[in-house]
């Protein structure tokens, strides 16, 4: 996948102050939402959710220095929301302070004729809550057998002190006089009437008189929450992992967004990593590669298997043990382990191997040190005058 350079996607430079930037968004999402594009939506929503993306990262200083000096691996792990799941409408709401509070309705609903922030028409609709973004690093065997871990995030949960309704505790919501509950509005302009969000209740049809001292009337407060994950064995370095609706709450009370793990995996000392084969080297004697042996060689999980070494077998052959790699994350079964021998010359000798080495050599007719002629002897008879 290509890497997006989000001041190029908003039209800005590298220096832009924040209000150039949100003017920069603002202009963008109003061009590209699919309202606008009825002849090709599809284009238009995929272009509208790459605008969001480049806002929500430059629009937050921390996020904004960390895409400045690492790009986008730098925001991994920095809670960046993913708006690949969300729905046009999801995005406006939450960028609702930056669209009149109602996901867009007071400055778009004029020109979408009152179809954002969830409304079809009537008050807003439960709102999905917002996916995001989380590393985890894994241990090699952690990524082998699975694992259950448990995760540090921090997300926005139904306020209790209100139930999530926002109003002050002893009172509730009550419904907009404004517009009688509906959320939006009617205008007429010539011979034409125009629907739009109700500018009091911003589209929920209620209105809170006394908000709740914790939320601040929001229903929602962010706190720090452990997520309990099953990782399935087989994952991979690199892999991402969606747990279902263990995101941001929804609003009022629509379904929570999902979380995405970045997996990192560990390297291991001794096994690399070929999709569901593991990879080793084990050396072996001269002498057992030329008769023939039975080798102990280890496996992942702690224990050891037993590998027979052909005779005659050469540095750098592989063998395989089939089904001692890794548990298939995909269908059945397991990968297999190979086993790349490299045959080990002893660096020193005893007064009794030197010996039996020189008898070998003899018995091969191989020159050896320290009677060995050099390189340029052997062959100097090779050439004529």
């Amino acid at each position: 996948m290509a890497k997006k350079d989000y001041y190029d996607v908003l039209g800005v430079s590298r220096g832009a102050d924040s209000d150039e930037i949100k003017r920069a968004f603002r202009k963008l999402a109003a061009k590209y939402h699919p309202d606008k594009n009825p002849d090709d939506r599809k284009a238009a929503e995929a272009k509208f959710k790459e605008v969001a993306e480049a806002y929500e990262v430059l629009s937050d200083t921390e996020k904004r220095q960390r895409y400045d000096q690492f790009g986008e691996e730098g925001l991994r792990g920095t809670g960046r929301t993913n708006f690949e799941g969300a729905s046009v409408e999801d995005i406006f709401a939450s960028f609702s302070d930056l669209f009149g509070g109602t996901g867009g309705g007071d400055i778009f609903g004029d020109l979408f004729g009152g179809r954002t922030g969830g409304r079809t028409g009537t008050r807003q609709r439960p709102r999905r809550g917002i996916s995001i973004e989380q590393s985890l690093a894994l241990s090699f065997e952690e990524a082998a057998f699975g694992c259950k871990k448990h995760i540090q995030i921090a997300r926005h949960e139904p306020c209790h002190t209100c139930g999530g309704n926002g109003a002050a505790p002893g009172t509730s919501p009550q419904t907009c006089p404004s517009c009688r509950g509906l959320g939006e509005v009617q205008s007429s302009r010539g011979f034409f009437t125009m629907r739009s969000a109700c500018p009091r209740c911003r589209g929920k049809g209620t209105v809170i008189e006394k908000a709740c001292p914790e939320c601040n009337g929001a229903g929602q407060v962010r706190k720090p929450t452990t997520i309990d994950a099953t990782i399935p064995p087989g994952v991979q370095d690199g892999q991402t992992l969606r747990l279902e609706g263990q995101g941001e709450a929804g609003d009022p009370i629509g379904p929570r967004g999902d979380l995405y793990l970045h997996l990192s995996v560990k390297p291991h000392p001794i096994f690399e990593r070929r999709g569901s084969d593991l990879i080793m080297q084990r050396s072996i004697s001269p002498s057992q590669a030329a008769l023939g042996a039975k080798i102990d060689v280890p496996l992942l999980n702690k224990k050891t298997a037993t590998l027979k070494i052909r005779p005659g077998t050469q540095s750098g052959q592989v063998y395989k043990l089939k089904g001692k790699g890794i548990k298939k994350l995909r269908g059945s079964g397991y990968g297999d382990l190979l086993i790349q021998v490299v045959i080990r010359v002893p660096k020193s000798l005893s007064t009794e191997q030197e010996q039996l080495y020189r008898q070998l050599a003899e018995v091969e007719n191989e020159n050896v040190n320290p009677h060995s002629s050099g390189f340029f002897d052997r062959i100097k008879g090779k050439f004529t005058d």
